[in-house]
């Protein structure tokens, strides 16, 4: 039986999942089944794939019904009791498994293991910021919650999860749809219940130009994380409360970009506004056209290398 489960959600990214699986195989540490799970891609991923000849791989393929279901699968059909995931447009550095590997055995019975991440724009790289974490930083995390309010400790395409513990957790959330915030709830769920043990040494890269991320979905369409049902719990953690406070901001200011009132004060209902700062605050009340002014005008000092953020 292999240490690591990989599991890979593919649907139409010909043009990236070589590259992603090459990361995968390339690992420093090999012992490990790598798992895709085909949700109906309709373009060449699938041939594409069939360039690489790697005992480790394991192609399943279903008909589409989401990212959460597919990872679910994977879940379903992995061997190790280790499961680590990486989206088909993102890579990791030939260390991650490794290192992820070292982290376990460091810090033993968290409910999640997690490597730190770069996002790369082109030839453009934006650094992840963790709150009260220092550079070298290899051990528990004291408090999740409020470390994870600019980047966060958890990102999909680098973490480690035992699987037990995600089947305690039912795995990810099918009624959250179209990437709208199925990891971040189940790591919510994690943190909440385990400790939780990070490296602050990046291992991965997580891809933004890459082509149909389901992140690109129209918002109106996308069925978003139930950030309520965490108010019983916030009223006892002031960092929790603040989270998903910050989550409720980006949720409504999306809807806000696509004219969807109800929906954006939906999100604002339960949002305690001390819990913004001043950018934040601002952003709620600006108008459609200046905000997406800003958002050109934010991706533009991008390739400069300047990169603002209301978080910051």
């Amino acid at each position: 039986m292999p240490l690591f489960s990989i599991i890979i959600p593919l649907y139409n990214k010909e043009n990236f999942i070589v590259k992603t699986v090459q990361s995968a195989l390339k690992q420093n540490f090999k012992d490990f089944e790598l798992i895709i799970v085909n949700d109906g891609s309709t373009d060449a991923s699938i041939e594409r794939l069939n360039s690489l000849t790697d005992s480790r791989i394991k192609i399943f393929t279903i008909k589409n019904q989401g990212v959460s279901h597919a990872r679910n699968y994977g879940i379903e059909k992995a061997n190790a009791d280790y499961i680590a995931f990486l989206d088909a447009d993102d890579l990791w550095l030939p260390n991650h498994l490794e290192q992820l590997k070292k982290l376990a055995e460091d810090f033993p019975n968290c409910g999640l293991y997690a490597n730190a991440y770069v996002k790369k724009m082109g030839k453009i790289t934006l650094e992840s910021h963790y709150i009260d974490i220092p550079k070298a930083f290899n051990g528990i995390v004291s408090d999740y919650f409020k470390s994870s309010m600019y980047s966060c400790i958890a990102w999909t395409s680098a973490v480690m999860v035992p699987k037990n513990i995600l089947q305690d957790c039912n795995g990810f959330d099918e009624n959250i749809t179209l990437g709208a915030g199925e990891d971040t709830d189940l790591w919510i769920k994690i943190a909440l219940q385990h400790p939780v043990a990070f490296n602050n040494n990046v291992t991965a890269i997580y891809n933004l130009h890459a082509d149909n991320r389901i992140s690109n979905s129209n918002t109106n369409l996308r069925n978003f994380i139930n950030l309520d049902v965490y108010e019983a719990a916030a009223k006892n953690n002031a960092s929790l409360k603040k989270y998903i406070d910050l989550n409720r901001f980006s949720i409504a200011l999306q809807y806000k970009l696509v004219g969807n009132k109800k929906q954006m004060h939906l999100y604002l209902k339960h949002l305690n506004k001390s819990n913004l700062n001043a950018k934040q605050r601002f952003l709620l009340v600006c108008n459609k056209s200046f905000l997406l002014f800003l958002i050109q005008t934010r991706n533009v000092l991008r390739k400069f290398h300047i990169n603002l953020s209301p978080f910051k």
